[in-house]
């Protein structure tokens, strides 16, 4: 760690009152959170995104979390359209 007079001169760093970002590239350093749960699924339906999964050479979790996104954004648009 520096030391409290090398961290000085940091201090007073004043922000410009505009930034140029137009060639930034939106996400590049954004990693979506991953939470670990446990859900309790039946047989066939845990079978048939394994399957998938296989068939599709992809995890499983990814194929749910695509259809669960999927749903969401189904029923964002349905209240945003009332």
């Amino acid at each position: 760690m520096k030391s409290v007079e090398e961290r000085e001169k940091y201090d007073n760093f004043e922000l410009k009152d505009n930034y140029d970002f137009s060639n930034g590239i939106r996400g590049r350093f954004y990693h979506p959170k991953k939470i670990s749960t446990t859900m309790i699924l039946d047989d066939d339906i845990l079978l048939f995104f394994k399957k998938q999964a296989s068939e599709k050479k992809q995890e499983y979790n990814t194929i749910i979390n695509n259809l669960l996104r999927e749903y969401m954004q189904i029923n964002i648009d349905k209240a945003l359209s009332k």
